[in-house]
């Protein structure tokens, strides 16, 4: 399974409106006064053709569905966002349903929450139910070609939103979903509620002024700290940014077995040398040996292997017994897959495995997925699964354990967590059952929402399976076997003569007193500050063709500080001149601007107006989202002597273009350096410099591409360098890729000729590495 697809919990429409979108009429955010809850009931009718059309609506909040390849997506938009009041934010709780028309009992309807604003004007679910089980005959989701949406919306003022508690019904809090983190968030949930770690995690040392943006260890004791402490649903920003997921990686899924992966492994190294080095092996490494013994000669080996989690067979296995079984049964290496026996050469063998030993926190991957070769895709394992609420791996005389394991550790586990999937292999939404303190009580934590669950719900009703339900229409009877599509992913046991040390008290004497003073301080004083984040040229040299290829920075890697927003913005160029050593005269800032085709690129310099206002009015002027980040572009003019001077005043007829440089030979792309050129200019104009950049000789002939975008495709085209660059549209901070020209017949000795075949490979690379990351072995 790859992780290249959208949680369904949000959707984000950027400028023009989607594909065969279809709008019902408007909820009205004016009943927030006097009547805040509203239940709204659209029916579509000619349903199949309807799709196809755009019907308009008024503002405020609205219904917004449209087929999204083999799902339905459904979400609530604010319509016409931009022509609202200045600052006007709206926050409200909905369901959103498609009806069962035949039996209301078996309606899909999913709930959610959301803070409407500017820049995040709807939200929803964009894999709400596959469009196959929506069109099914007999189904009762589709009668007649009509189609009924139900909407049940609340909506609330920001300041109700603030005061929304659900501690005070559950004792516990949520964690917001940032687009695509509700996996995260499941599993993050399932690590909290294990005191010794979340004890462990606060004693990890970090220094008073780092930034939990640039540390794993600091963002997650702040979301510690804050589950711990907060009234109110925690955001988990910092975590993702300081994980190096802020830009695109946000929004794809990452699993559950490679997240965990990725925090054991943080964790561990940043434990190394403290009082509490060495508690995630403690806790979640197990061993277990590879036994393999040839069937035609004398030759036998062996190979212990540490653990994190156990990746289970789901398919063809009844209940997680049947999965041990098969995880120890003996696998015949024959032929062409056999075993290479050092001297003898390749052999037919046996190979079996059994456990040395179990860690006292076992986590169970359940392999949902898996790969159909003959309809060559990946597809979800929806069949029933059974998992117990005790888990005795002694069983048999210990079946699955190695002949040196010791037998005088009981391994009897009690089930504390069950990681949830719902939804089919191109979508889907995570969450979590965990019963805090190993008691009765289980707990649903999804996202935001935390609710009381029975045992039944978090157990049986997470087998999966099919089900078959009766369905009377008139005087007939019909019946048809419904697929359960949200079932467990993940089990989480601790072993029974552990639990005391595990589930133990976390005081407030084992959190450092500098993370106390700032966790506490942090949300009466985040809203006065600004985090301001400065790219220069070096950064550029530093990172393109080694971190990154497209665009010009990454912004999570570049100098980083914050001012308080009511302070002038002579503040910012005195902190610049500090970390760069650029004194204030010899500074010009740029504005950075998200382009429509998702580049981020500097923008236009700032005007001598903007820098006399305060940090706030700048910050505003940009965006209204109280939690963005000041992005700024240092240009430095360099005269001879590598020192700043002040730079030259731009005339209107000048541009800001930045150059990097493609080797074919050596599959090298890295960046070169900037010009300021004339509109009315032509390349043709700045060759010798281009050459001189590069290092070429002035006969040598180059050509020149520009890059535009890198998604959902690579687009990087020709430029005709005896065309304006207005005729060209270049503006400023456009990027222009050149190289040699290469003959024809040299094509056939280089991979990757030009920098646009090299620029989609590594775009394909990407991806692919993505999604690997992810696959479910």
């Amino acid at each position: 399974m790859t992780s290249s697809r959208v949680d369904y919990e949000m959707l984000v429409s950027e400028g023009s409106p989607q594909p065969m979108e279809a709008v019902a009429d408007t909820i009205y955010a004016q009943a927030v006064d006097d009547h805040p809850s509203a239940r709204f009931t659209w029916t579509i009718k000619n349903f199949s053709t309807f799709l196809g059309e755009k019907m308009s609506s008024d503002p405020l909040l609205r219904v917004v569905v449209f087929p999204n390849g083999e799902h339905l997506s459904l979400y609530l938009d604010a319509a016409d966002s931009m022509t609202l009041p200045y600052g006007w934010s709206i926050y409200a709780q909905f369901s959103l349903a498609v009806v069962n028309q035949m039996n209301s009992s078996f309606t899909v309807r999913k709930h959610t929450q959301h803070q409407f604003n500017t820049r995040c004007s709807d939200w929803g679910f964009t894999s709400f139910m596959q469009l196959k089980e929506l069109c099914e005959e007999g189904r009762g989701y589709l009668m007649n070609d009509t189609c009924v949406i139900e909407v049940d919306v609340t909506v609330r003022r920001t300041s109700e939103f603030s005061s929304h508690n659900p501690k005070r019904k559950t004792g516990y809090v949520g964690l917001k979903n940032e687009g695509a983190s509700c996996c995260m968030n499941s599993l993050i949930q399932s690590l909290y509620h294990l005191p010794y770690l979340r004890k462990a995690v606060y004693q990890i040392p970090t220094a008073e002024n780092d930034r939990p943006s640039g540390s794993v260890p600091l963002a997650l004791q702040s979301v510690f700290y804050k589950l711990q402490h907060s009234e109110t649903s925690v955001a988990t920003k910092e975590l993702i940014k300081s994980l190096g997921w802020e830009k695109n990686e946000s929004f794809i899924q990452h699993e559950v077995q490679e997240l965990s992966m990725v925090f054991c492994e943080k964790l561990d190294d940043k434990m190394k040398g403290t009082i509490v080095e060495g508690t995630i092996l403690h806790l979640f490494e197990g061993h277990y040996v590879n036994f393999v013994e040839c069937i035609d000669v004398d030759y036998r080996s062996s190979s212990m292997r540490s653990f994190y989690n156990l990746q289970l067979d789901v398919k063809g296995c009844r209940d997680v017994y049947a999965s041990f079984d098969k995880y120890v049964e003996v696998e015949r290496l024959e032929g062409v897959n056999g075993y290479y026996a050092e001297t003898h050469g390749l052999q037919d063998a046996k190979k079996r495995i059994r456990f040395l030993d179990f860690p006292p926190v076992l986590q169970l991957q359940l392999k949902r997925f898996d790969y159909d070769f003959m309809r060559d895709t990946t597809v979800k394992i929806n069949d029933r699964y059974e998992f117990p609420l005790q888990l005795d791996l002694d069983r048999e005389d210990g079946k699955y354990l190695s002949p040196v394991a010791n037998r005088n550790i009981r391994n009897l586990y009690t089930l504390y967590s069950v990681l949830v999937h719902s939804d089919g292999v191109d979508g889907g939404h995570y969450y979590a059952y965990v019963r805090p303190a190993l008691s009765d009580q289980w707990f649903k934590f999804d996202d935001e929402r935390v609710i009381q669950e029975h045992q039944n719900v978090a157990l049986d009703e997470q087998y999966g399976g099919d089900e078959l339900r009766q369905i009377k229409l008139g005087l007939n009877n019909s019946s048809f076997n419904y697929i359960k599509q949200s079932n467990a992913y993940m089990l989480v046991y601790i072993r029974e003569s552990e639990k005391g040390n595990i589930i133990c008290n976390v005081e407030e004497k084992d959190i450092a007193e500098h993370l106390r003073i700032t966790l506490k301080k942090e949300p009466k004083e985040a809203h006065l500050y600004t985090i301001i984040k400065v790219s220069c040229e070096e950064d550029l040299h530093k990172q393109i063709g080694k971190h990154i290829y497209f665009d010009l920075v990454d912004h999570g890697k570049v100098c980083c500080f914050r001012i308080r927003k009511q302070d002038s913005f002579a503040l910012i160029q005195e902190t610049v001149a500090k970390i760069f050593k650029v004194a204030v005269h010899c500074q010009r800032l740029w504005m950075w601007a998200k382009r429509k085709n998702h580049t981020y690129r500097p923008h236009r310099q700032l005007t001598p107006q903007e820098k006399a206002q305060h940090v706030g009015y700048l910050r505003n002027y940009i965006t209204k989202d109280d939690n963005a980040e000041l992005h700024l572009f240092l240009e430095v003019e360099d005269k001879e002597d590598l020192q700043p001077i002040s730079p030259c005043e731009r005339t209107k007829d000048e541009i800001m273009l930045f150059f990097k440089h493609y080797d074919p030979l050596k599959e090298e792309l890295r960046y070169v350096g900037k010009l300021f050129v004339k509109r009315t200019g032509k390349p043709v104009d700045i060759l010798s410099k281009l050459k001189k950049l590069a290092g070429y000789g002035q006969g040598e002939e180059i050509e020149l591409f520009e890059e535009l975008q890198f998604e959902p495709n690579v687009k990087c085209v020709h430029i005709d360098k005896r065309l304006s660059f207005e005729g060209s549209k270049l503006e400023d901070g456009d990027i222009i890729c050149f190289q040699k020209v290469v003959h024809i017949k040299n094509t056939n000795t280089m991979r990757y000729p030009d920098v646009v075949s090299f620029l989609e490979y590594v775009h394909n690379r990407q991806m692919i590495e993505s999604q690997n990351k992810s696959t479910i072995n």
